[in-house]
């Protein structure tokens, strides 16, 4: 029978393995981490919680993407940016020197979003000269001009990212859908937590399927509160589908 020593410490090894797991991704571009301008972190204080939380997964690198949306958060990149630079500043009074904090943006595809690219208004996006944007549509109802938008974002010289699209229920039953998104050029990020059903059984099966299927070019952490990074470590992180994922040759690490 292991003695009590034997199990603390392998207990405790254990739990660095899996704070481990996650250092192989080295960047999450996905999150809600930004005081005060979204359904994120709302103060500073909780920003550095999370911050906090996902250095010990192992991030090194954090771009965050608050959501620009027309009705609800009319965010721009003057305000993002400022949001960002309050940020850094509290991480490093905090002692946090060791993860690099970067901005883009989620941006929901509305009847707004289609003048911002005629405008000629620069966007945030991340990846550099890549020129990845990340963006989102409802999670019901099936925007009828999808194709025109990234249409439109690739003659704009950007990298369409449609965030979670495991998530989107209109693409239930339509996986053939899916794939000719990704054909048409456009890349998928799917949330680490669906992986431990965090948003529904169904968001959970067409995540594993894009796993299965090699469809998968980035993982998000999505996280808005402790919750989110709680959900990661003690019910992602154990799951076999992770590995499957990070098997994959995702973009993460490039960013």
């Amino acid at each position: 029978m292991a003695s009590f020593f034997q199990k603390l410490f392998s207990s405790s090894s254990a739990s660095v393995a899996s704070r481990a797991a996650l250092a192989e991704l080295e960047v999450d571009m996905h999150s809600h981490l930004l005081p005060g301008i979204d359904d994120g972190a709302e103060t500073v204080e909780q920003s550095v919680e999370l911050l906090r939380a996902l250095r010990d997964l192992g991030y090194r690198k954090l771009i965050m993407t608050p959501h620009i949306m027309g009705d609800f958060y009319k965010n721009t990149p003057t305000g993002v940016r400022a949001a960002l630079q309050e940020l850094q500043n509290a991480a490093a009074a905090a002692g946090i020197t060791d993860v690099a904090l970067e901005c883009a943006a989620e941006y929901y595809l509305d009847e707004w979003f289609q003048p911002k690219l005629d405008s000629g208004e620069p966007l945030l996006s991340f990846g550099g000269d890549k020129k990845y944007l990340l963006f989102e549509t409802s999670y019901i109802n099936e925007p009828f001009n999808f194709a025109e938008t990234v249409f439109n974002l690739k003659s704009a010289g950007y990298q369409p990212v449609l965030a979670h699209p495991e998530r989107y229920t209109y693409f239930y039953g339509r996986f053939a859908d899916l794939e000719k998104v990704r054909a048409s050029g456009v890349l998928l990020q799917i949330n680490l937590n669906s992986l431990a059903g965090y948003y529904s059984s169904g968001a959970k099966r067409v995540a594993e399927k894009l796993i299965d299927a090699g469809m998968v070019d980035l993982l998000g952490t999505d996280a808005h509160n402790l919750k989110h990074t709680d959900t990661l470590l003690h019910k992602v992180v154990p799951t076999s589908y992770l590995k499957k994922a990070l098997a994959l040759p995702l973009l993460n690490k490039f960013l």
